[in-house]
């Protein structure tokens, strides 16, 4: 699927599989390996922005997945985030959804909001806000309606 589908119809919390079709290189074949690992992966949808147009240019949405976190001893020292547009050559696949219950950690940046963690209850994302404290975060809890949306409108299995 495209990435204007993706943009259009996978809710935050998504995990998103992306391709450029081409297979993997053998690991003896360290740059090239390299090369199709930046185009060919996984990632949670923590964002999507809108176009914009300014005075000087103008951008197409975009959307970022959350790739992982690297540290040590619970230290979060690299975030990988990688962000594409919706004019991105790439084929994307929806590979899941939140489910009914689970909760959404936002925090409002820009023009939309920004998933910091997703918990499996309110209670765990409580705990979560606790240790993790940011300024402007709230919670949302993914609903039946939402789950049942996608459903009628065809972007899920029922």
């Amino acid at each position: 699927m495209s990435a204007h589908i993706v943009y259009d119809s996978a809710p935050l919390g998504s995990v998103i599989r992306y391709s450029d079709g081409t297979p993997k290189p053998s690991t003896r074949f360290r740059k090239k390996l390299a090369a199709w690992e930046s185009r060919n992966g996984t990632g949670r949808l923590v964002r999507k922005e809108p176009p914009r147009t300014r005075a000087t240019y103008s951008s197409p949405a975009y959307f970022t997945l959350h790739e992982g976190d690297f540290g040590q001893n619970g230290a979060v020292i690299v975030s990988v985030r990688r962000t594409y547009s919706v004019e991105s050559n790439l084929r994307f696949e929806i590979v899941e959804r939140p489910e009914i219950g689970m909760v959404r950690v936002l925090q409002d940046l820009g023009d939309s909001p920004e998933l910091l963690h997703l918990s499996r209850d309110r209670v765990a994302a409580d705990r979560w806000l606790a240790t993790n404290p940011y300024s402007r975060a709230y919670l949302e809890e993914v609903s039946a309606d939402e789950v049942g949306a996608d459903i009628i409108e065809g972007r899920t299995a029922a």
